[in-house]
C-alpha cells in the first residue's frame, strides 16, 4: 500500500492496555483527557435550538448543564441543579435578569449568581452566598459555543466554515451512543471508505432493489482501491493523504488530503463535523456544511436550519442507506467504548497510532502548563482560519459533491447543488 512500517513484533503496533484506554477514552472532571478537553471551545446547540423553546438541557464533558437565552437576549449555561431543592433548571422560566427555578423562584443569571430569592426575609443577603456552576458561551455561524475550562478563556476559533460570507449553511445533529474517540479515529483510516462506503454501500443499495443518485456517485468516488496513504501532522492537527488505483500524488486527495483539525473536527470539502463529548459514552454529532448560494438568490440567512439526522429505523436498526449513517453504526458497534486492549492494528491504521500519540503530546503540553495545539489568544490571527481543500465551493455543487453524508435530511442540499447544476458557466 505504500504506508510507512509501524512498530512493534511483525510489523504490528501492539494494542492498547486496558488502562491506557480508560486514560484516552474518559472525560468527566478531573481525567487526563477530561482536563486537555477543557481547553476547547465546544458547539452544544444550534442558535435555532432556542427559537421554540430558550431552555435546553445540555451534557459536556461529563457536566449536566443548561443553556438559556433571557429575555435581554443573553446567552447562559449553568448547572442543571437548582442549588435550593435540586429541582431541574432546564424547566426553568426565562426572565429579564436570568433564570427563574420553576419550583420556588430562586434566579440565577448567565455567570451562576444567586441575583433573587423571592421566599427569603426583606433585608436577607443569603442569596449573595449563593452561586451556581456557570460557563462563558458564544455564538459563531449559527451555532452556541461553550468553554468549560481554566481562565482566561481562549478565544473562540473563527474557523472559515463559520465565518465565509455569501454561503448558505445548515446544521444536522445526532446523538450517538458511544466514546467520541470512536468517531475521530474513524477519520484517520482512508481505507475504510472504499469497503464501508464502497461495497458495503453497493450492497445495500443491491438489497433495497435499486441504487440512488447519491449513493451512486459517492460509491463511484471512493470504491478505487487505496495504493498509498500518507499522514503529516500540521498546525491545525493531521492531514490525511492517499493515492486511489488510477489516480497519482499530483491529485488534490494526495497534493492537498483531507484535514483533522485537533482535536474533535473532521474537514471534508465544505463540511466540517464536530465529535462533541457529552461524556464517556454519547457523542454529540454536528454535521455543518456552507453551500454557495444559488444565482439569483438572497446571500443571506435569517437563521441556520437545524435538523435531526436519524441514527437508527423504527425496528432499532441501524439507517445504513447513507455515508454518515454507515460511520455511525461502525462507531456504535464498536461498543460504548471500544475495547482497544483486543483489537489488532495493521500498516493500515497508521492514522489512527498517529492521533493516539498526538493526544498523549498535547495531554503532555497541558501537564507542563503550556497551551496544547489550536488554542487562540491573538484577534490577529483569528479572523478567519482558512483550511485547505481540494475543490472549490462552487465546483463542488456543481459536480453535485456537497454532500459528505446527510443529504436524505438536508432541505438545502438538493436545491443548492440542482440550482447550479442548471447555472451558466458564467455564474459564479
Amino acid at each position: 500500500m505504500g504506508a510507512e512500517p509501524v512498530s512493534g513484533a511483525e510489523g504490528r503496533t501492539p494494542m492498547l492496555s486496558r488502562e491506557e484506554n480508560e486514560r484516552l477514552t474518559r472525560v468527566g472532571p478531573g481525567t487526563p483527557i477530561g482536563t486537555l478537553l477543557r481547553r476547547y471551545w465546544f458547539p452544544i446547540a444550534a442558535t435555532a435550538d432556542l427559537d421554540a423553546n430558550p431552555v435546553k438541557a445540555i451534557k459536556l464533558l461529563g457536566e449536566d448543564l443548561v443553556l438559556f437565552r433571557d429575555r435581554r437576549g443573553r446567552l447562559g449555561l449553568i448547572g442543571e441543579r437548582c442549588p435550593h431543592r435540586r429541582v431541574s433548571m432546564r424547566y426553568g422560566i426565562p426572565e429579564q435578569d436570568g433564570l427563574r427555578c420553576c419550583y420556588h423562584g430562586w434566579m440565577f443569571d448567565g455567570q451562576g449568581r444567586c441575583v433573587e430569592m423571592p421566599a427569603e426575609l426583606p433585608g436577607s443577603t443569603f442569596k449573595d452566598r449563593v452561586r451556581t456552576p456557570a460557563y462563558p458561551v458564544e455564538e459563531l455561524g449559527g451555532l452556541v459555543f461553550a468553554y468549560l475550562g481554566p481562565e482566561p478563556a481562549p478565544l473562540l476559533p473563527r474557523w472559515d466554515l463559520l465565518v465565509m460570507d455569501n454561503v448558505w449553511r445548515d446544521i444536522g445533529v445526532t446523538v450517538i451512543p458511544c466514546n467520541w474517540m470512536q468517531c475521530m479515529e474513524n477519520s484517520l483510516d482512508p481505507v475504510h471508505t472504499e469497503w464501508l462506503h464502497g461495497r458495503y454501500y453497493e450492497y445495500v443499495m443491491s438489497r433495497n432493489a435499486g441504487k440512488d443518485a447519491g449513493g451512486e456517485r459517492m460509491v463511484e468516488r471512493v470504491i478505487g482501491h487505496h495504493l498509498k496513504i500518507g499522514f503529516d501532522v500540521f498546525a491545525h492537527g493531521i492531514v490525511k493523504r492517499r493515492v486511489r488505483l488510477g489516480g497519482s500524488e499530483d491529485d488534490p486527495a494526495w497534493r492537498i488530503g483531507h484535514p483533522i483539525l485537533f482535536p474533535n473536527i473532521l474537514r471534508v470539502g465544505w463540511t466540517f463535523q464536530f465529535r462533541v463529548p457529552m461524556d464517556d459514552t454519547h457523542t454529540y454529532h454536528v454535521m455543518y456544511q456552507a453551500l454557495p448560494v444559488p444565482p439569483g438568490a438572497e446571500p443571506t440567512q435569517e437563521r441556520v436550519p437545524v435538523y435531526r439526522i436519524p441514527i437508527t429505523d423504527e425496528r432499532g436498526e441501524h439507517i445504513t442507506n447513507f455515508v454518515l449513517g454507515q460511520d455511525m453504526m461502525a462507531w456504535v458497534t464498536q461498543g460504548p467504548v471500544a475495547e482497544r486492549d483486543l483489537e489488532k492494528l495493521c500498516d493500515s491504521d497508521q492514522g489512527v497510532i498517529l492521533f493516539r500519540r498526538l493526544l498523549r503530546e498535547q495531554l503532555a503540553v497541558v501537564e507542563a502548563g503550556g497551551d496544547p495545539m489550536n488554542i487562540f489568544r491573538d484577534a490577529a490571527t483569528n479572523k478567519c482560519i482558512d483550511i485547505p481543500v481540494e475543490y472549490s465551493l462552487i465546483e463542488a455543487a456543481r459536480a453535485r459533491r456537497l454532500a459528505t453524508g446527510q443529504a436524505p435530511w438536508s432541505a438545502l442540499l438538493d436545491t443548492v447543488e440542482n440550482a447550479w447544476a442548471r447555472a451558466p458557466e458564467s455564474a459564479g
